[in-house]
């Protein structure tokens, strides 16, 4: 009966798949654009380099296309510890001196790469935008530090900041988790693991994020080359960051999660020429059927990781905008009365 199932649910991909390659939505025109002067930079993707050539790119390239570092009253560079006693390097972004909310951003990367200079942009824009205090956490990374590392790292970063919030001049009653991508991943996984420990949080941000254990859905076939984040990254990022008998695990894979009922409320954006659109897609509803409060953003014919390049694609302004929406909706004071 599960080889059938298996066969079955393998026709229906590929007719799905066949399907949206002669249907593909169109990039917008300036998307379009800025894959062709990729395409024509012809710079080595990620996956042809070594982990350390990978992440020196990724920090050259990240606010190339950003926009400047916004001014904020407040910036401050510190230290969280795990569990362990390894201290994470983190950085407070503060629009104001006043006690503000807080969110917990836990960047993208694919577990492999990224750090607090690839997301200080962005970080300092969902600051700006929403008047909330964002803390960037740098988490410690594969294949240094493999599956679950990120995850037991990113909820000490939650545990800390809900006990310790308030030596940063921060409300620790108003506290939030989000990410994108990799880090969209580990937010959904923080938001289940306070929901089970009965840490309330007021609200998770999830843009971009992975859910699933295979990277099997129908999208992954139509966007797997040449839409920025390609099935052979995917690929890098995973053998790096977790063993193929582990990937079930819904602390790598939120959508096997048992039960996602009384989780914190969502805003998720997606992006959609994504791999991961369909998966996030899927994230979005598990929650809805479970009666979580649910923003779906989805964002027509841009790709993965567009949030942050703010420089030539609008859509990356709309949805740093709707995301400050929600952040100042899910951290107000009425949220928490």
């Amino acid at each position: 009966m599960q080889s059938l199932r298996a066969f079955s649910r393998l026709i229906h991909t590929d007719i799905l798949s066949k399907m949206n390659a002669v249907n593909l939505p169109p990039l917008t025109p300036k998307m379009a654009d800025l894959l062709d002067s990729i395409k024509r930079a012809n710079r080595p993707p990620f996956y042809a380099l070594s982990v350390p050539d990978a992440r020196a790119a990724y920090v050259a390239a990240s606010e190339i296309l950003e926009l400047p570092r916004a001014a904020l009253a407040r910036v401050l560079d510190f230290q969280i510890p795990t569990g362990d006693g390894h201290p994470m390097p983190a950085r407070l972004y503060a629009p104001s001196a006043d006690v503000l909310p807080v969110l917990l951003y836990l960047h993208g990367g694919g577990f492999t790469i990224g750090n607090l200079e690839t997301h200080d942009s962005l970080c300092r824009q969902l600051a700006l935008r929403s008047g909330a205090a964002v803390v960037a956490l740098d988490y410690r990374l594969a294949p240094e530090h493999r599956f679950p590392t990120a995850v037991i790292d990113s909820w000490a970063a939650v545990q800390w900041l809900a006990s310790n919030a308030t030596s940063l001049g921060l409300d620790a009653s108003r506290l939030a988790v989000g990410g994108d991508s990799a880090g969209g991943t580990l937010a959904a996984v923080c938001a289940i693991l306070a929901r089970d420990a009965g840490l309330k949080l007021q609200g998770q941000l999830l843009i971009t994020p992975g859910t699933t254990a295979h990277a099997d859905t129908p999208s992954h076939t139509t966007f797997a080359q040449g839409y920025l984040l390609e099935k052979q990254g995917i690929a890098w990022f995973f053998d790096h960051y977790i063993n193929q008998a582990d990937r079930d695990d819904w602390r790598f894979a939120p959508l096997n999660a048992d039960d996602l009922e009384g989780v914190a409320p969502t805003c998720v954006i997606l992006a959609e020429c994504d791999p991961l659109v369909d998966e996030g897609i899927a994230y979005a509803d598990r929650l809805r059927t479970a009666g979580v409060s649910v923003q779906l953003e989805l964002y027509k014919g841009v790709t993965h990781d567009f949030i942050k390049l703010g420089r030539v694609i609008p859509e990356a302004l709309i949805a740093q905008a709707a995301a400050a929406s929600f952040l100042r909706i899910v951290l107000s004071n009425q949220a928490t009365s």
